[in-house]
């Protein structure tokens, strides 16, 4: 007890390099993580008065659109009265078919034999690829030939046409075709 200041027991270790203790080790994980966050105990709400002070509560003011213009129904309904029927529609109809008529070209029978021959060449390889070439090689290649075939008699006609084009078109009857 003499040698201890005020009688406290001696500490467990000692540190001779400084007199004061060393900081504790920050631990892994600190404290705040491991921990959830309090809740204060004072509750967040707004007043009614600062809610009502804000934009929350205002509404757009309604501005009416025309849905239909309103001079093509007085003429629909005094064509409707004038002759029992609604002409408008009805052309307007026709045209719409015309247009969905014009606007599917006809297919060209030479291009989607050249697409055709295409696919046919691409599957070939593809099956080569796999190991099974010899099984189908026999099979395209004759629907090849078939394709080409057809492409040959079609280019003819087109030729022929094309010949007795030009004849009519110069005098005489003569063409540059020899």
């Amino acid at each position: 007890l003499d040698c201890s200041p005020g009688g406290d027991t001696l500490p467990l270790q000692c540190y001779p390099t400084s007199c004061k203790k060393p900081a504790p080790a920050a631990p892994a994980f600190s404290s705040a993580v491991c921990q959830p966050s309090r809740l204060s105990a004072k509750p967040h709400l707004r007043p009614a008065k600062v809610c009502q002070a804000g934009d929350a509560y205002t509404r757009e003011k309604f501005k009416p659109q025309a849905r239909r213009d309103l001079e093509k129904e007085k003429q629909r309904l005094q064509n409707i009265l004038a002759t029992g029927k609604d002409v408008v529609e009805c052309n307007v109809r026709q045209a719409l078919v015309r247009t969905k008529e014009e606007e599917i070209p006809e297919p060209d029978r030479f291009e989607e034999l050249v697409n055709e021959v295409q696919e046919r060449k691409e599957f070939l390889a593809e099956m080569e690829a796999l190991g099974q070439g010899k099984k189908y090689q026999s099979i395209v290649l004759t629907e090849i030939s078939q394709k080409m075939r057809e492409m040959e008699i079609i280019d003819k006609k087109r030729s022929e046409e094309m010949r007795e084009i030009m004849t009519k078109d110069f005098p005489g009857g003569k063409s540059f075709f020899p």
